[in-house]
C-alpha cells in the first residue's frame, strides 16, 4: 500500500453500529422489546403504576387459622354449612392461600369435605347444587 492509500484509510471514520435507545432498542413508540415501560401506567387502580397488584411491599401478613381463632369452630363432615365456607361455587375445595388454614388443617378439611360428599351432604360439582 502506498502512503496515499494509508492516509485515505486514516481519514475515513470508522462506522459504528447504531446504538440502542434507553428503552431496550427497537421501535421507540412500542417500548423496546415488547415489554411494558415503567412510566406507562394505563391502569386506573391508583396503585402508582404497579400493574394489577398493589398492596404490601414486603411479604405477607401472618395468617391466623380460623380453627384456632374461634374455640367453638370445628371441622366435621356432619356440618355441611361450615364446610361450604371452604368450597367454591363450582364445588372445588379452596386452596390453602385462600382458606388461611395450616397445612395439616387443610388436609383435614379435604378429608372432611370428601366424607361429606360421599354421604351426599355436599355436592361434587356446582351442577349438583339444587335451586331451592
Amino acid at each position: 500500500m502506498s502512503d496515499e492509500e494509508l492516509d485515505d484509510l486514516e481519514e475515513e471514520p470508522r462506522r459504528r453500529r447504531p446504538r440502542r435507545d434507553d428503552n431496550g432498542g427497537g421501535d421507540s413508540d412500542r417500548g423496546g422489546r415488547g415489554g411494558r415501560r415503567r412510566d406507562d401506567s394505563d391502569d386506573d387502580s391508583g396503585r402508582g403504576g404497579r400493574g394489577g397488584r398493589g398492596g404490601r411491599r414486603f411479604g405477607r401478613r401472618a395468617k391466623i387459622s380460623p380453627l384456632y381463632s374461634d374455640p367453638n369452630f370445628r371441622l366435621d363432615y356432619k356440618d355441611p354449612e361450615t364446610l361450604r365456607r371452604f368450597i367454591t361455587d363450582h364445588g372445588k375445595i379452596r386452596p390453602r392461600r385462600q382458606t388461611g388454614l395450616y397445612a395439616r388443617d387443610q388436609r383435614r378439611l379435604a378429608r372432611e369435605v370428601k366424607r361429606a360428599r360421599h354421604l351426599a351432604l355436599l355436592p361434587f360439582t356446582g351442577a349438583h347444587v339444587r335451586e331451592t
